[in-house]
């Protein structure tokens, strides 16, 4: 509508101008002078008209837009003249300005939404450009740091020199787990340098996280899960034992007196020794717990080596293969690549693929077509593992968690540091061993 105004004022005008621009013409080449003259006074003025017609509108434009550019929606066009075209501009001009400048409120009202969740946020973030400059810290990471303000990488160094090392380079990289030491006491946190891009500048995404309270409530439940298991241990090894010595020395004593020699028949003297054996058993039996403890603390640093994985498991099959065959079990070993090459101690990775692939026997012996699968390959993160797969009745959500504990068993037979002493070796390894138990249960041992 606005626009057609000014189109039909435009053509108006013009037509004026042609047919004044005319007249001058005609009255000029007529010899009528006096008429010609006043008449391109008319013109001039016609023309004149049209130019300022069309400059006040432009200036318009010029001012909305240089206001729009400063963000200043004060500006306020007046709509009551007598151009109508004009009134119509003004009033198009004055609610394209409201429309901009409700946008412009949702837009700061949502940025800062977005910066009182990072600020408030747990978790420590900033954003280095590519020259290192910090263009934004949250305050949990100047407090995580105990730095403020953060402005540059180079800032890092003040802090911890090897800190600076991560971030020098102004190259993104994986999650990392760093312990920063200072007058505060120790922090560990985890450190992961994502790359962005944000209006065609390339930026680094930094996440902060202090994991100290996940790995102290880690620890207790630990502590509290092992103790529990020892607990039950001894427990079970003490009881006995306390019974039965209860037992002989009713042969001994009579209220406060001792027996004499005479009164001791051969049926206590039987009993007596046999109640001493079973005191032995359960004393050897403790002392082969607390053994397996110390097996369990002392395990040595890895002596690592590059092995080829495909002659590794191969090996690992010849050792599993007699009970399998004996019990109907299928056993398949693949590796993919089968060049594929392992930077691990071969005598402790055999010692925990055996201890898997006996619990896996163990779970599918059952079965009318048990079946184990030991793979070697390379994951979606690059990174090379080893799985132990079986068709067995699965572990339950319950056990799941439980498992890894030392000492922790559902067999009638065995220590139950087996799980547990596989995991310690992974740890030694730089490694991680992971379950997963659905239809089938796979033990997977990833190397870094």
């Amino acid at each position: 509508m606005v626009s057609k105004s000014i189109y039909y004022q435009l053509i108006f005008r013009i037509i004026l101008i042609a047919v004044c621009a005319l007249l001058v013409a005609f009255l000029f080449f007529n010899e009528h002078y006096i008429l010609c003259g006043i008449l391109s006074f008319v013109f001039i003025g016609f023309s004149y008209s049209l130019v300022y017609f069309v400059n006040q509108t432009n200036r318009k434009i010029a001012y909305f837009f240089d206001a729009i550019k400063n963000e200043d929606f004060t500006l306020r066009f007046p709509e009551k003249l007598s151009v109508k075209s004009l009134e119509e501009l003004n009033h198009s001009l004055n609610m394209l300005n409201k429309m901009i400048q409700d946008i412009h409120l949702k837009k700061q009202a949502q940025e800062q939404y977005y910066q009182e969740i990072l600020r408030q946020a747990d978790i420590g973030i900033f954003t280095i450009n590519e020259k290192g400059h910090i263009l934004y810290a949250n305050p949990t990471v100047q407090n995580l740091l105990n730095y403020r303000p953060l402005n540059h990488v180079k800032q890092l160094k003040q802090i911890d020199p090897n800190l600076y090392s991560l971030f020098e380079s102004l190259e993104p990289f994986e999650s990392t787990l760093y312990s920063l030491g200072n007058e505060r006491g120790k922090k560990e946190l985890t450190l992961k340098c994502t790359p962005i891009t944000i209006e065609e500048k390339k930026l680094l995404l930094v996440i902060v996280h202090d994991i100290q309270k996940e790995l102290d409530d880690k620890e207790t439940d630990s502590w509290v899960k092992l103790i529990r298991v020892l607990t039950h241990e001894i427990m079970n090894t003490i009881t006995p034992i306390t019974s039965i010595s209860e037992s002989i020395l009713k042969y001994f004593k009579k209220g406060n007196e001792l027996v004499t020699a005479e009164e001791f028949g051969e049926i206590q003297i039987k009993n007596t020794a046999k109640g001493l054996e079973v005191i032995k058993e359960q004393g050897n039996d403790l002392m082969s717990f607390v053994q397996s403890y110390r097996t369990f603390l002392s395990v040595p640093e890895p002596d690592k080596e590059l092995i080829q994985a495909k002659k590794f498991l191969e090996k690992v099959r010849l050792l599993l293969q007699e009970y399998t065959n004996a019990h109907n079990i299928t056993l398949e070993v693949t590796c993919e690549p089968e060049d594929l090459e392992l930077y691990i101690d071969e005598k402790q990775l055999t010692q925990i693929l055996l201890n898997l692939g006996k619990n896996a026997q163990q779970a599918t012996e059952e079965q009318d077509e048990g079946s184990i699968i030991i793979k070697a390959g390379i994951d979606q993160q690059e990174k090379k593992y080893i799985s132990v797969t079986d068709n067995g009745p699965g572990i339950s959500t319950e056990l799941l968690d439980e498992i890894f504990v030392p000492f922790f068993t559902t067999k009638n037979t065995g220590t139950g540091i087996g799980l547990s002493l596989s995991k310690q070796i992974m740890r030694l390894h730089g490694g991680s061993i992971r379950v997963v138990s659905n239809e089938t249960t796979t033990f997977t041992l990833t190397f870094e």
